[in-house]
């Protein structure tokens, strides 16, 4: 089937829209490195990595909320005491709609897109699913349901 098709009937996998081979951290990079990741990468989330296996991410609300917010020292702090251990993750053959299933019952707006060896190759907003599918409506439900959860996600 034609990528065009694809994108017609929502029937696209996880892999035909992520973002592939993320910058990532490890736990003992500090957040500073993190942060400069964000920043050069024009991203509000960095996976952390022991080898290609996610153990976490740490995202920009991570820093503000965990660090900034409660006047701890960004320069001393590292990735292992304010990233977020659990993640919920897709495989890359996962379709859209099931990304999307996956982000409203986590609440979370992004997630780390793995192999058939649960090694890290991509990454998968919403934007990408809006940008690059004909899922706006889901998207939107998504959203809904991610803005009615906890306030850290």
């Amino acid at each position: 089937m034609a990528k065009d098709s694809n994108k017609k009937t929502g029937s696209r996998s996880a892999r035909d829209v992520m973002t592939a081979n993320p910058t990532t951290v490890s736990e003992k990079d500090s957040i500073r490195d993190a942060a400069r990741i964000m920043a050069s990468e024009d991203t509000g989330v960095v996976p952390v990595v022991d080898g290609r296996k996610v153990v976490g991410m740490v995202t920009d609300r991570d820093i503000v909320v965990r660090i900034v917010a409660e006047g701890k020292d960004p320069a001393e702090a590292r990735v292992d005491q304010y990233m977020s251990r659990s993640v919920r993750s897709v495989k890359e053959d996962t379709p859209v709609a099931e990304v999307l299933s996956v982000m409203s019952t986590a609440q979370v707006r992004r997630v780390p897109v793995l192999n058939a060896s649960d090694e890290l190759v991509g990454i998968i907003s919403m934007k990408d699913i809006s940008t690059e599918t004909n899922q706006d409506r889901n998207v939107g439900n998504a959203v809904e349901q991610i803005s009615e959860g906890p306030a850290n996600n």
